[in-house]
């Protein structure tokens, strides 16, 4: 079985606080920012699954979050209303 990694982005509103990371178990991984007591996500209430990217390779996905965390932050708001204009929590999507 092939193996995805996903770079993603949470937010904890529309155009709110964004973060950006990268992982190999994106369910997994959006329920830990969902019921984390400390860190960024929980600081920030960064929840809210509003975009991500599956890739091939890990070396991949963790080039493709380097770039995202370099980019303004304007385009990184235009990358998530393209495919998910209406900042839909796409978590529930993989949390059921």
């Amino acid at each position: 079985m092939l193996m995805a990694f996903y770079v993603y982005i949470m937010a904890n509103r529309r155009n709110g606080t964004l973060y950006i990371g990268s992982t190999d178990d994106l369910a997994r991984r959006v329920f830990e920012h969902q019921s984390q007591v400390r860190g960024f996500t929980a600081k920030y209430g960064c929840t809210m699954l509003v975009w991500f990217e599956r890739h091939e390779t890990r070396e991949s996905a963790l080039i493709r979050e380097r770039r995202l965390k370099e980019w303004l932050r304007s385009w990184k708001l235009m990358l998530i209303e393209e495919s998910n204009p209406d900042w839909r929590d796409l978590g529930s999507d993989f949390l059921g």
